[in-house]
């Protein structure tokens, strides 16, 4: 999940980390954050689910379908694992519309994750790290391979009838429900969005126009890009780009918080 970055002494910290290459099919990252102030944090959707650690509880943390609020304490670090994708149903060992968007693993596989969160309270991030991907090792899932292929799929195509590998639409929609929590139109729509955040930086140098990123990416036009944004992170495009535009100049030493949108674009102030 995003932790925004602050530019002063005290600072927040985010870290991604590539996964072991045994787990490279079910992990997209680690990750270690550490907040430099006190806030609620907006996450926003990517249809991923992470494994994290806060320094009390393990849990579950899903976005599909709408932006979420954690409220994270100064100077609380967070570690975490990336579950690609698709891949969540198959480690969790549980069907996703199932999950509220926070649930503690515990609950879901009792001592197990007890235990884990034993061994994560008495080591350093890079242990607990460690820790969360052998975790995931032991649950030796394998994710279903036609939901994966349609998520690759959904990257590189505007139109979710041409991802139904091998299968019917109405028999991928069932399997990306159960494997995702949504089916194929809102995952593009999520995609999509995160790669109109991707544009954010070349937005706010002027490099690009509304208008003319959300025509590249297939909206229908700068207004259904508005309502899509509204939607998916509760700001208007203008908005976020208004974030990104305050780290286009070196930072200058103040008392204020200054928010900013991290290059992974999961989570935003």
């Amino acid at each position: 999940m995003g932790v925004p970055l602050r530019p002063l002494a005290a600072r927040s910290v985010y870290r991604e980390v590539a996964p072991p290459a045994a787990l490279a099919g079910v992990l997209a990252c680690g990750w270690h954050g550490r907040t430099g102030w006190a806030r609620p944090l907006r996450v926003l959707p990517d249809g991923c689910a992470d494994l994290v650690w806060d320094g009390d509880a393990l849990t579950v943390v899903v976005t599909v379908g709408a932006p979420l609020r954690l409220w994270v304490p100064e100077a609380a670090s967070r570690v975490g694992v990336r579950l690609r994708c698709g891949a969540a149903a198959a480690v969790l060992g549980t069907s996703m519309p199932e999950l509220p968007a926070v649930t503690r693993l515990s609950d879901l596989w009792g001592a197990d994750a007890r235990r884990a969160e034993d061994q994560l309270a008495s080591s350093d991030p890079v242990a607990q790290r460690g820790i969360l991907e052998t975790l995931v090792a032991r649950r030796s899932a394998t994710p279903d391979r036609r939901v994966l292929a349609a998520v690759r799929a959904l990257g590189a195509t505007a139109r979710t009838s041409d991802v139904a590998v091998g299968i019917s639409e109405r028999t991928l929609r069932r399997h990306f429900v159960h494997a995702v929590g949504a089916g194929p139109k809102q995952l593009h729509r999520v995609r999509r969005f995160q790669r109109f955040l991707r544009s954010l930086e070349s937005l706010a140098a002027g490099r690009a126009s509304l208008a003319g990123v959300a025509a590249g990416l297939g909206y229908a036009d700068q207004s259904h890009l508005g309502r899509e944004c509204r939607r998916l992170s509760g700001s208007s495009p203008a908005a976020l780009v208004r974030v990104a535009e305050k780290f286009q100049t070196p930072p200058r030493p103040a008392r204020h918080d200054r928010p900013h949108v991290p290059s992974h674009h999961r989570g935003a102030r």
